[in-house]
């Protein structure tokens, strides 16, 4: 049967089931972001650029785990299709295992390097001497969550969408109450500024991998841990590396990309930084949706190849991007329609606002290519497809967008207008590819 077959009323419930849960999730921790970078804002230009310089460094950082689990989701989702729960648990301790021993390292590394990364960022003098304390402060906070991602993977690949979120809604009240009370001194606690903000994410990130740990032990969840399961399995790993190795590729190679591009921008000064920071920190309003769909795409893909029924598996990719597109769409008329008000939230300084609007008047254009960019990489991510998307976010980033951004920002003068530009380019080709790849089929042969 052809995979446009499938009426949309069969297929939309399994998609939504699986990605309003996440959507939840990602809104609530998009909102959280939102009120961290407004409680930041108040402490002037200099806090703004210090957090989003340091974001960069540490982005790179988490990359291979965010492989690992798009690699543990990609197994757990064959396997739970395949009928194989038992199998799926011992996939996600795997996981696991690596995930904990890895970021133990990159935790030390950070709270080594803390100065030498925002130096490498080309951060001021002003915002290196705020910069260099947060990210230590952060580091903990760091290796929680690259372990949280491989656990929210496995559970996701599960099919459950709803733990996951109950936690995030958790973390992030916390984590809002935490900077509430630490940066501006609070129910009688010291006024701790920025490094308030980074004690409370970290202090909520640690205990928000606490409870998806344990969730795992529960005997009804959806990924089922056991003692047993713990001890190293080197096939059972190199099976999970096989499919996340590619995209710990790419998600590094695109991150390291993406702390050049933020270098490219950093050379236009905090003022124009800080408009830089506060305008992604809005956009990151339209992840919500694309993240969500991306995830309902690669769970059901998996889970469909592993039942042996790839004109489910596309359909249901389709009906993923065609809900991304609609919701998508509609935020880039908010952005198009609304840049000044949404930058007023964060900051007062008409200098930053102005900037700011002009990169969120930019991006409106680039949401529809955004969601074909997300939601088509989840759903190959979910057939184990990395490599294809590895190839094209390397063209995407390292070339369209490095370049653009070199060309529109050093060459011609067109400042932070330039440097959204050149992202905006960057996602059209990348949509364009992963339509094509999508669409011709192949990755319903891949092993995984």
């Amino acid at each position: 049967m052809r995979s446009d077959a499938l009426s949309l009323p069969e297929l939309r419930p399994s998609v939504l089931r699986l990605a309003l849960p996440v959507f939840t999730e990602m809104a609530l921790q998009t909102v959280t972001q939102v009120v961290d970078m407004v409680m930041v804002g108040r402490l002037g230009a200099v806090a703004v650029a210090a957090v989003g310089l340091s974001f960069q460094p540490l982005w790179l950082a988490n990359g291979f785990f965010m492989g690992l689990a798009a690699g543990t989701t990609a197994v757990v989702a064959r396997q739970v299709g395949a009928g194989e729960r038992e199998r799926a648990g011992v996939t996600a301790q795997q996981s696991l295992v690596m995930a904990l021993a890895l970021a133990a390292c990159v935790g030390l590394l950070v709270l080594a390097g803390a100065s030498w990364l925002v130096r490498a960022m080309g951060a001021e003098a002003a915002v290196g001497e705020v910069g260099a304390p947060y990210i230590r402060l952060l580091a903990p906070g760091l290796v929680a969550l690259m372990v949280s991602q491989v656990l929210g993977g496995a559970l996701r690949g599960a099919g459950d969408t709803r733990t996951p979120m109950r936690i995030a809604v958790a973390v992030n009240l916390v984590n809002v109450f935490g900077n509430w009370v630490l940066i501006f001194g609070n129910l009688g606690f010291c006024a701790l500024g920025i490094a308030g903000a980074a004690i409370a994410t970290s202090l909520s990130r640690i205990a928000g991998v606490v409870a998806l740990g344990a969730t795992c032990f529960r005997p009804r969840s959806a990924i089922r841990f056991s003692a047993a399961g713990f001890r190293p399995d080197p096939p059972v790993m190199a099976r999970v590396l096989r499919v996340g190795l590619p995209a710990a590729a790419e998600r590094i190679t695109s991150s390291l990309g993406m702390v050049l591009y933020a270098r490219v921008v950093a050379g236009l000064g905090t003022v124009a930084y800080a408009a830089h920071a506060i305008a992604l920190n809005v956009e990151s309003l339209s992840y919500m949706p694309g993240l969500a769909f991306a995830t309902a795409a690669a769970t059901l893909v998996g889970q469909h190849l592993g039942s042996g029924r790839p004109d489910r598996a596309a359909a249901s990719g389709w009906e993923c991007l065609r809900l991304g597109l609609t919701v998508m769409g509609s935020m880039g008329v908010l952005f198009l329609l609304f840049p000044r008000p949404l930058m007023r939230l964060y900051t007062d300084d008409p200098a930053i606002v102005a900037l700011g609007v002009v990169a969120l008047r930019v991006v409106a254009f680039a949401q529809l290519p955004e969601a074909t960019g997300f939601v088509l990489s989840g759903a190959l991510r979910g057939a184990g497809d990395t490599r294809s998307v590895l190839y094209i976010s390397l063209l995407g980033v390292w070339v369209v967008r490095l370049l653009s951004a070199w060309l529109f920002v050093v060459v011609l003068k067109l400042g932070i207008l330039g440097a959204w530009l050149a992202m905006t380019l960057d996602w059209v080709v990348r949509s364009a590819y992963l339509s094509v790849r999508f669409r011709a089929g192949r990755w319903q042969e891949v092993e995984v």
